[in-house]
């Protein structure tokens, strides 16, 4: 039983696990588990949400992006960013959610070293957004509030002084404009959790009020969960903060509903509480008892006006819903239905919406037409793509294959297509062609991921340049074909005899003698009509 336990829970540690990893093993879950999500998502606005201080996540030097309304000194007054406002009312339009018409902002008090003022600005009675749902997933409330600065701790060293004791503040980030989306307590597995976080995130870039980066901390999720016997009963809930990861979201959910029902098994209670996740140990861990919201004493701020969105020019639902671009599981449809594009091709556009607005632009000029359509996906996922993974892409520090897609600009791109369909250019050479652009480009490219001078030319004179252009007409190939069945006497009577298999190999040493350069199928028709 030991060895069983131990290799299904990989070897962690029997002395905190066995309890967990017996339940799991031998017991069937009785529980329902019932599982609430907050999910804290950065907005990508020029400033702050209540400064002029630029927002910018990518910002290296700490402490740059402040000034005395951030750093929360006495008496300086907060001012509204109406462009955050914007995008939260956008993503409530997308999500079918209930727009605010009357709107404030409290204080949450609090204190930690991120908060310098004692409180964070938030949004408590009056969200901007009530209702709506994501996924097949039912949402409570989406309100605007301000993010925290970013402490780093236990540091190795500070400029050259050792300070394993010592914590860092970078209030770069104080300030940034923070979305709040608060579910119902409707998912019942980690699986469903995860779908809808990662639908929140595409949705967001989708509209462009954010990149969601999880790495970057610029997405945050907090899993509150519970089990119960029924689902007319909700168990004691646990908190697990600041996940910051798909993968550590579904562990941790799952973690947290083993964890919880091995103690009512063992005739233990949950206690309400905040709990972190240790990635190495693969386990939550205590942090502090769980805060009601009278505990952080919220009251309206007096330093923020009462909004009254109707009065404000453009925030109505009409004008933002025009706004809107065309949102991500509406786009998955039409790529479905229109292309008939598998769930894997679907998966790898509409999770990029740079990868998927530049597949639109490649085929605007041929959009009905279903080969070339289909010959632009093949291409664009497997050869383009992969291209561009292996390329060195100077001066472009940071810059992903994705990032790079521009470097040979659609309407070119579609020539290549164009070349390909008409059987002007071989597969074979379709990829030498794009490899030629790619490589030229990345070499002469300034930084701007956009295609240099080389690919503002066409495609054809591209192609003739370098020897790509297939041979389809017949006064060019006929003396090579000639030459071949002269050659080969004896192949050529092995297929008059029969052997059908024969003419593969007459169109391989044709292609030979036209150094790849006739177009295979010409070639094989010519074959055949001398052959008789």
């Amino acid at each position: 039983m030991r060895d069983m336990i131990t290799g299904r829970c990989g070897g962690i540690a029997l002395l905190t696990k066995l309890k967990i990893c017996y339940h799991l093993i031998i017991m069937k879950n009785k529980y329902l588990p019932t599982i609430g999500l907050e999910i804290h998502a950065e907005l990508r606005t020029a400033s702050k949400m209540f400064c002029s201080c630029r927002n910018d996540p990518d910002e290296e030097h700490p402490n740059t992006n402040v000034c005395p309304i951030c750093l929360g000194h006495p008496g300086t007054l907060p001012v509204l960013n109406l462009a955050a406002i914007k995008k939260v009312l956008e993503v409530g339009i997308a999500v079918g959610g209930e727009l605010a018409d009357f709107t404030e902002w409290d204080r949450k008090n609090y204190y930690y070293p991120d908060i310098p003022k004692g409180y964070q600005i938030s949004q408590f009675k009056y969200p901007l957004i009530s209702g709506g749902s994501l996924g097949g997933v039912e949402i409570e409330r989406i309100h605007l509030e301000e993010d925290t600065a970013q402490s780093t701790h236990d540091m190795t060293s500070c400029a050259g002084l050792p300070c394993a004791d010592l914590s860092l503040v970078n209030f770069n980030r104080s300030g940034v404009p923070l979305m709040e989306l608060v579910t119902k307590p409707v998912i019942h597995d980690a699986e469903t959790a995860v779908r809808f976080a990662k639908e929140l995130q595409l949705l967001l870039r989708y509209l462009g009020a954010g990149e969601a980066n999880m790495e970057k901390g610029e997405m945050r999720v907090e899993a509150n969960i519970s089990v119960a016997l029924t689902a007319q009963t909700l168990g004691t809930k646990t908190e697990v903060k600041n996940l910051n990861s798909f993968k550590t979201v579904e562990k941790a959910i799952a973690y947290e509903i083993e964890r919880q029902s091995a103690l009512l098994d063992d005739g233990q209670s949950v206690k309400q509480e905040t709990r972190g996740w240790d990635d190495v140990a693969e386990e939550t861990y205590s942090q502090r008892s769980k805060e009601s919201s009278h505990d952080y004493r919220y009251f309206p701020d007096p330093d923020i006006p009462k909004l009254k969105l109707s009065l404000i020019d453009g925030f109505d639902r009409d004008t933002i819903s025009q706004s809107l671009p065309e949102l991500p599981w509406v786009k998955r449809d039409r790529y479905m239905k229109d292309y008939s594009m598998t769930d894997k091709e679907v998966a790898v556009f509409i999770e990029s919406p740079t990868i998927a607005n530049y597949f639109d632009a490649v085929i605007a000029a041929y959009e009905k037409d279903p080969k070339k359509v289909k010959l632009t996906i093949n291409y664009i996922l497997s050869e383009y793509m992969g291209l561009l993974k292996k390329i060195p892409l100077r001066n472009m520090k940071g810059a992903t294959a994705e990032d790079a897609i521009g470097m040979i600009e659609a309407s070119l791109f579609g020539e290549i297509i164009e070349l390909i369909a008409n059987g002007d250019v071989s597969s074979r050479g379709a990829k030498d062609l794009l490899n030629i652009l790619v490589t030229t480009s990345a070499a002469e490219s300034d930084g701007s991921l956009k295609g240099s001078n080389a690919t503002s030319t066409s495609a054809r004179s591209i192609a003739e340049k370098h020897g790509l252009i297939q041979k389809s007409d017949a006064s060019d190939l006929i003396p090579a074909i000639e030459k071949v069945i002269s050659d080969n006497a004896k192949v050529v009577a092995e297929y008059k005899a029969g052997k059908v298999a024969s003419i593969q190999f007459l169109i391989g040493q044709a292609m030979k003698a036209t150094k790849g350069a006739g177009n295979p199928e010409v070639v094989k028709r010519l074959l055949l009509e001398k052959l008789g």
